[in-house]
Parts: structure tokens; sequence; C-alpha cells
């Protein structure tokens, strides 16, 4: 019999703050959040609703870091691993830094800082003094995070950009049943910037209103930043990481396999991982990025896998798309759904409400909704570009 894998400890950092009453707030809120910021920061001359921390976070100074390792992104995976530094340190005291792995989604590293650079080149012909291109390396986060926090076993970055944060904490489970470790600490961060809002615009994917996931008048995603850890191990928790699946559709660089073959077959590894069928689940978190393709192929997919009856929501009207970070935000989300919740209070779902009659019909979590008893159970599916899908399956224990 395999070994069981348990989430100890999450921290997560968003548009919806930096503890867990502010986001458990704004999840269950019967009122409209509004968490996105409208700003030109990252798009001169265009306002775009964005998933920005709060004005009122401050991330920390890295000045005990080399200047290679001194990057937003950086400071905000710290700020979000501080708050689980004693779970952290009882890890390594317990097992010895050698048996704790890190595992870490990103998909921006330094690409801020690199922005900055290629500007000083432009308008001086030289790379400001001190800048070094590792700050822009996509390993850069893990090799720093476990530097700083004493890890000493295997440590590395994912980066397979809307999947990598869920697929950290699958890779983690997979160390965790293999007997390489006995803890891990595992997550996603990715911060905001021009290249990313840029990029993405560039396909025309993003939205100059809120995102409206599901509906008729949807019309493109809202970029967010966020970071969301968590401690692992095999010894007994408050929520399982009872299941989880990934598959690739290999079907387009940037959009999914219309059919959902591919979330269909993430979702059913999860349930069948977990020893599960669909009607143990009684939550589903949608990827719900509200572009045409991604909801359609989504849509089909849970309604092939769940039927009509599984209460459903994606939480990026009130996060933003946190890239890389996504998977790992939303399974921070599904850790407080599961904990001290008596009544099973559940996401909203917040939309214009215009149903699209292409789409299976599926029941979005109204204001209000409640379970009237616990939540036993929890889906999270992640989608990225190239068809990486990814699918968590948690359970309360």
């Amino acid at each position: 019999m395999k070994a069981h894998v348990f989430m100890h400890a999450a921290s997560a950092y968003s548009a919806l703050g930096t503890d867990a009453q502010s986001l458990r707030d704004q999840i269950f809120s019967v009122t409209d959040p509004q968490a996105l910021t409208w700003t030109d920061c990252y798009s001169s001359g265009r306002q775009l609703p964005l998933g920005c921390l709060p004005s009122s976070v401050v991330l920390p100074a890295l000045d005990f870091a080399p200047a290679w390792q001194r990057s937003r992104n950086n400071a905000l995976a710290w700020a979000a691993v501080r708050d689980l530094r004693a779970d952290i340190d009882q890890a390594v005291a317990k097992w010895g830094p050698a048996r704790v792995a890190l595992i870490v989604g990103t998909s921006t590293a330094g690409v801020q800082e690199g922005e900055a650079a290629a500007s000083g080149l432009q308008q001086h012909g030289q790379f400001p003094q001190g800048f070094n291109y590792a700050v822009q390396e996509m390993g850069n986060v893990a090799v720093f995070l476990a530097q700083h926090l004493g890890i000493q076993g295997p440590a590395h970055t994912i980066s397979t950009a809307c999947s990598s944060g869920a697929k950290a904490l699958a890779s983690a489970a997979r160390l965790l049943r293999s007997g390489m470790v006995d803890a891990v600490v595992a997550g996603g961060v990715d911060a905001l910037c021009r290249f990313t809002v840029a990029g993405f615009s560039a396909l025309e994917a993003v939205s100059a209103q809120r995102c409206n996931p599901l509906s008729a008048n949807r019309n493109g995603i809202n970029l967010g930043e966020a970071a969301a850890f968590f401690v692992l191990s095999r010894d007994r928790g408050p929520v399982r990481l009872a299941g989880w699946g990934e598959s690739q559709d290999a079907h387009h660089m940037s959009a999914p396999d219309p059919s959902g073959q591919g979330a269909v077959a993430a979702m059913q590894q999860a349930l069948q991982r977990a020893d599960m069928v669909a009607a143990q689940v009684d939550y589903v978190n949608l990827h719900g990025t509200a572009t045409q393709h991604n909801d359609a192929m989504e849509s089909k997919a849970v309604a092939a896998v769940f039927g009509a009856e599984v209460a459903v929501s994606s939480t990026k009207p009130l996060t933003g798309h946190a890239l890389a970070a996504a998977g790992a935000l939303e399974a921070a989300i599904a850790w407080q759904v599961l904990q001290s919740n008596p009544e099973g209070k559940l996401p909203v779902h917040w939309w214009d409400g215009a149903a699209d009659a292409q789409l299976p019909a599926l029941a979005v979590v109204q204001p209000g909704t409640q379970l009237g008893r616990p939540v036993r159970a929890v889906m999270s599916n992640s989608f990225a570009f190239g068809g990486s899908n990814s699918a968590l399956l948690f359970e309360a224990t």
C-alpha cells in the first residue's frame, strides 16, 4: 500500500491579501469583493484589471542574498515561505536538511529585473553595473529558497506555464511516496511584469474588463501575481493530497484540445490515484480563465467526468490568473475550503450570469451557497500552453 501525502501548513500571497482570514472572507463573501486593481503600471497608456498584491503589502528586502538572487519574484516567494518558517525549520530539525526537498513552479523568474536592464542597455549602450543574467534563470528561485531555508535535499523549478504550481505539488507527492525524502516545501510563484502582460496582449487574450468565466460574453483573462507554498510529508495532517493527474494534449502551442480529452484524463487519473469516485467530490475549482477556448474545453471535460451536479467556480475574477502560481494559489483556496468550514461554504463564481448556451450547463456557485456540512473533497484544475493539464484532488482528514 502506497503512503498517503498530507499538507501540514499553507501560505498564500495574492490580490486577496497575505493571510488566511482575508482570503477566506473574500472567497466566501456574499457581496462581490472586487479584489482586482485597475492600473497601467504594466501596460503604459492602457488601464487593465490585474490581480496585484494589495498596495499595503511591502515585500521583504533581500539584502541577505547575493545580487543575482534579488528579484521581485524571489521577494514574493520569500514573503510566503517566511510565514511557514516554523514548520519548515521543524521539518529540517526532525529529518535533517538532506531529507527535505523544495519544488517550486514559476515562469517569470527575474524578468522584471531583466526588463530594467534591457532599458538601461537601450538608453546607455550597456547593461547596468552589477546586472547578472542569472537573475532571470528559471532555477533561480529554487536555489534561492533552498539555500536560505537550509534545505539540502532535491531542489528544482518546474516551468510548464500555467500548470507549474499544480505540477510542483504533484512532484512533491511523488518524491514523498518514493521514499526519497521525508518532507517537501512546494508551491508556485509568479510576479507581474510588463513582458507577460505584453505577451498575452499580443495573443489577444487579455480582457480590458474583469474576466467573465463561462459567460457568453467572456473575452479573455486578467493577469495576476501570487505566491503560495505548503509543507508536505507522510505524517498525518489536516488535508490530504489524495490524488493528482497529469496529461499532455500536444494539440497546439497555446490553444487546448477542444475535445477536452487531456483534461478528462488528468481528472480521471486524480480520482483513480485517490481511490475515489466523482460523486465523492463536493467542489471543483475550475481553471476558468474566461477565454473562449479554455472555458469551452473545460466545461465539456468537467461535465464528462462529474456531470452537471457538482458545484464549480472560477476564482480568477478575484485573483487574476497568476500563471505558474495559479495552481498553487488555488490549492491554497482548496485548503481553506476544507478546513474550519462546518457549513460547507464554497468560493463564489463571480460573473454576469449570462450562461453560454454553447457550453454544458454546470452548477456554478452562487453567493451564499453552502453544503450544510463540511466539505469532504475538492478538485482543482490547471491547464497550460502546449496542452499541459494537471488536476489535484484534496481531501479533508
